[in-house]
């Protein structure tokens, strides 16, 4: 489970950073940054850990409390479907955690990013590997950013049904990559990753 040992051994502002979304086959990468500008009550603290590892209705719970509690500094950002296609997506996933850095409200004295490349962001970064089940702050951000992707997924599964995106949150599923056999990509989908590229023949209008 995650702690706050790491925020605590460099003192001052410490954001967790993390991103949802670099595997899909469609729709934006999202990340978030989140500061708890004091100590974190055993409470939130309970609720937090690699948003992987959380249910649903637990993934909600804790979003919703990390919302509500005081002294929480949240930001979010995202890269869109073209910014992945025009600069891949690792570097459009350091975008997206660039704008939710700049979205905090304060500048953090560091940034803990989970994962072992270091975005351009303004401010120090100290990488983590595995860093959303070890930092409650990335812990929180990873629950965040799944979140929000996820709510947008759903949006956008209202006009395009037939990928399932509301199940499958873009990823290629056996029924994502059925229904792109079926009647091809929409304008939302990657087209620079290799299973969206088979089907770029077959596109479907906005």
């Amino acid at each position: 489970m995650p702690d706050y040992s790491l925020e605590a051994a460099h003192g001052g502002l410490v954001a967790g950073v993390d991103e949802a979304g670099c595997g899909p086959l469609a729709g934006p990468v999202v990340a978030a940054a989140v500061i708890f500008r004091d100590d974190i009550s055993s409470h939130l603290a309970a609720l937090l850990n690699d948003s992987k590892q959380l249910k649903v209705a637990q993934r909600d719970r804790a979003f919703t409390a990390l919302h509500d509690a005081p002294d929480v500094f949240i930001g979010v950002g995202a890269a869109s479907v073209a910014e992945i296609h025009d600069i891949n997506i690792l570097k459009a996933s350091h975008l997206a955690m660039r704008r939710a850095v700049e979205r905090l409200g304060l500048l953090p004295d560091l940034a803990l990013v989970d994962g072992n490349r270091v975005p351009a962001l303004p401010c120090p970064v100290k990488t983590v590997v595995g860093g959303d089940g070890l930092s409650l702050s990335i812990a929180a951000a990873s629950i965040v950013a799944k979140v929000i992707r996820d709510r947008i997924m759903q949006r956008l599964d209202e006009r395009w049904p037939v990928y399932g995106w509301a199940r499958n949150a873009g990823y290629g599923t056996k029924g994502h990559r059925e229904a792109l056999e079926r009647v091809g990509i929409s304008p939302h989908h990657r087209r620079g990753f290799g299973t969206v590229k088979r089907y770029l023949g077959q596109e479907l209008s906005a």
